[in-house]
């Protein structure tokens, strides 16, 4: 009997699916250095906070380290970094035929339309939420704010002027993304998190994500998302790797393609372009001034990046096959990237 039991457990220890946890590599010593003096920089800068580090490339971790009250297993608030997980999730609803990029948003909510329907806002399309390019002029944000807890995002969003000719005029809009997940709702029948638990979150080893919802139980999209570092690493490879993981095609390759390659011209949230131009900002010195992809932001050094308010970051490097993540309450995001490029880029 003993014999059949340890036979029957080594088997089932056989059968055991492979660890989806990232595996861990060995620095080389010039990295290690260099980690070093990156993190003694953060904690020398002003109001750099940072709560955690992971340096992945070739697949494998290389760096990773925890500070100012962050730990391995504690879910970090994403802030935007969860655009780029709805943007993932209107690519597999596109891949299984839910509906199209170039699809029109009111064809989806039909009930919700203001009396009258501008030309503008007949013409915004899946793509232009995806790229921040839907028309508004400044985004619609007191929306959240509204008083009344029961209020309709999707209608009150409706009815917001779009001043701009869609597709033509960058503007940074949390809202727009919102209605991406809405969309994702509508159509698929399942909030975003649980559309994504069995095509992203399962196959990339991300245990029971939470993401906070509107009054009408949608979740919000352009943020709310908590996960842990290292899911944040599993992302970028995922992405690095055109949507492979663990040698799984789990993100549809053409979709991850559109994703990561320049959409529009853009500049940094709640600034337009001429303001921008005013204060400097240029492709040499900003990370803010590279192209918008689809809910994702062009880099510097020729990489794309998921980007959260307070420095929370994906950053996606193809020519050194690196991922860097962060995630912090920082008040120059800037400068909390500029340090990447001083110290980890060199090493990479």
């Amino acid at each position: 009997m003993r014999k059949i039991l340890l036979f029957a457990l080594a088997a089932l220890v056989s059968c055991a699916p492979e660890s989806l946890d990232l595996p861990r590599g060995k620095a080389s010593k010039s990295m290690d250095e260099a980690f070093a003096t990156y993190i003694d920089a953060t904690a020398k800068a002003d109001k750099q906070e940072m709560h955690s580090v992971m340096v992945v490339q070739h697949g494998k971790v290389l760096e990773e380290t925890w500070l100012n009250g962050g730990a391995p297993d504690l879910p970090h608030e994403l802030w935007s970094v969860s655009k780029t997980f709805t943007s993932t999730a209107v690519g597999f609803a596109i891949d299984e035929g839910y509906f199209n990029i170039d699809d029109k948003l009111i064809d989806f909510f039909p009930d919700k339309l203001p009396e009258v329907v501008s030309e503008n806002l007949a013409a915004v399309t899946v793509h232009d939420l995806l790229c921040m390019s839907c028309g508004h002029d400044k985004e619609p944000s007191k929306i959240m704010s509204d008083p009344n807890a029961e209020s309709d995002w999707i209608k009150s969003i409706l009815e917001w002027p779009v001043e701009h000719e869609p597709g033509t005029f960058f503007c940074y809009n949390s809202l727009g993304t919102f209605m991406l997940s809405a969309i994702v709702t509508k159509t698929t029948g399942q909030k975003v998190v649980d559309y994504l638990q069995p095509r992203l979150f399962d196959p990339l080893g991300i245990e029971a994500p939470a993401w906070s919802e509107n009054p009408q139980g949608i979740n919000c999209g352009g943020w709310g998302l908590k996960l842990k570092t290292e899911d944040l690493a599993k992302m970028g490879v995922c992405i690095l790797n055109e949507g492979k993981y663990n040698g799984r095609q789990v993100i549809p390759a053409d979709y991850v393609k559109q994703m990561t390659a320049k959409q529009i011209d853009c500049c940094p949230a709640g600034m337009t372009t001429e303001e921008a131009a005013k204060q400097g900002l240029n492709a040499g010195n900003s990370d803010w001034v590279q192209g918008y992809c689809l809910q994702m932001w062009r880099s510097r050094n020729n990489a794309v990046r998921a980007d959260g308010a307070y420095g929370q970051y994906i950053l996606i490097i193809p020519d050194k096959d690196a991922v860097v993540v962060t995630t912090a309450k920082v008040n120059d995001m800037q400068l909390e990237l500029n340090l990447i490029w001083d110290y980890i880029y060199p090493q990479l």
